[in-house]
């Protein structure tokens, strides 16, 4: 953790990520978190993510030398889903087809708010 003197540069209160991806040939870094709220709040919880993490992406730069990226995953507990995620989904490697994830999303709906599945 970057400080100065004894003290910490940034506060974290558990920032914990869902996926962290690195490409140590390219330099790159993607922090990856994904949400599933409950009601219709899509672009809310997205921008609260961002902001979430901003600083771990910082100190992420900084400690690992690479060019750290946040990604927001969200999506509505009824398949809702903000106009960026495409975009989002586009910096990630591999071939993302949101259809598919929206009807895998009930399963992980379920699983998140039952938790015996």
């Amino acid at each position: 953790m970057a400080s100065v003197g004894s003290q910490p540069l940034f506060h974290y209160t558990n920032n914990k990520l869902d996926i962290v991806i690195c490409d140590n040939k390219r330099g790159t870094c993607m922090l990856i978190d994904v949400a599933i709220p409950g009601d219709r709040s899509v672009i809310k919880r997205e921008i609260e993510k961002i902001l979430k993490y901003k600083d771990l992406r910082i100190e992420i730069q900084c400690m690992w030398n690479v060019k750290a990226n946040m990604i927001p995953v969200i999506i509505g507990v009824t398949g809702t889903i903000s106009e960026s995620l495409r975009q989002y989904l586009s910096n990630i490697p591999g071939k993302q087809v949101i259809k598919e994830v929206q009807k895998k999303q009930p399963y992980w709906a379920l699983h998140t708010y039952c938790g015996k599945c």
